[in-house]
């Protein structure tokens, strides 16, 4: 039982790291594209209007998201909410298997 918390918890410590750098490869690109969309915006009307502000903050607004998820605040569930659902169903299985 110990060996399987162990390898249970390298996994969500692992799926963790995976999203962490899902989240700055995310941020990487998020600054790469709106720079290149600002130089075109410049390059077309000397900023007279600059819509790449349009994507720069429709893509920000998805990355403050992806980033509270991330990091762990989640104001729908709370933090640990899936971890303690799965011990809960893991605990009724247990629970039934033992009446039967």
């Amino acid at each position: 039982m110990a060996n399987y918390e162990s390898e249970n918890k390298y996994l969500r410590a692992k799926d963790r790291v995976e999203k962490i750098k899902k989240f700055y490869t995310s941020l990487i690109s998020y600054f790469v594209f709106i720079t290149f969309l600002a130089a075109l915006n410049y390059y077309v009307d000397k900023w007279q209007y600059p819509w790449f502000l349009w994507a720069a903050f429709g893509w920000g607004f998805g990355l403050a998201f992806q980033a509270l998820k991330v990091f762990g605040f989640d104001p729908f569930f709370g933090k640990n909410w899936e971890e303690r659902k799965i011990k809960e169903f893991m605990n009724e299985d247990e629970n039934k298997r033992q009446w039967q």
